[in-house]
């Protein structure tokens, strides 16, 4: 069961997820206080951030799909790649 608390830094709200003895970070909240929503849309354009979330998602998500993150890494990189949270979360 995981806990979800949240802490205030400089007048934003940054979530932490509890699992087990692990207290992990919301990266998306961080990143909407920083830049906003462009800036993630940015950081899933990049290749290397997506590598990263494919094996984060092989370790911890047993239905990942991976022939559709296969399609989506081919077109990483190119000008007109763009994927939202949204669009990763229903497509993987």
């Amino acid at each position: 069961m995981s806990k979800t608390t949240k802490i205030k830094v400089k007048e934003k709200i940054i979530s932490i997820v509890k699992k087990g003895e692990q207290d992990y970070i919301c990266l998306t909240d961080m990143l909407k206080a920083k830049d906003g929503n462009f800036f993630i849309t940015d950081w899933l354009r990049n290749r290397n951030t997506l590598e990263f979330l494919s094996v984060w998602e092989t370790i911890h998500n047993p239905n990942f799909n991976y022939g559709e993150f296969a399609i989506i890494r081919n077109q990483s990189g190119l000008n007109s790649f763009k994927v939202s949270v949204k669009e990763w979360v229903e497509i993987t």
